[in-house]
């Protein structure tokens, strides 16, 4: 898919662990590595609104384009 969510840098740059950022947006970790190993095929806006709300960020900070 040629499109990523970069949720790996903005962790590391907030000093955040997946289990920490998992419970702060309220999903499970094993769905915070979906969206981290890009396998996920959808992302719900509700979802995307409490990362960018947990990592103070845009949803453009966490999405990349790729050709």
């Amino acid at each position: 898919m040629p499109i990523r969510i970069t949720i790996d840098r903005m962790l590391v740059e907030r000093e955040m662990s997946v289990g920490e950022f998992a419970d702060a947006i309220g999903i499970t970790p094993a769905n915070v590595a979906v969206l981290k190993n890009g396998r996920a095929k959808a992302v719900r806006l509700s979802t995307l609104d409490a990362i960018c709300r947990v990592l103070e960020c845009q949803p453009g900070d966490l999405l990349q384009y790729e050709e």
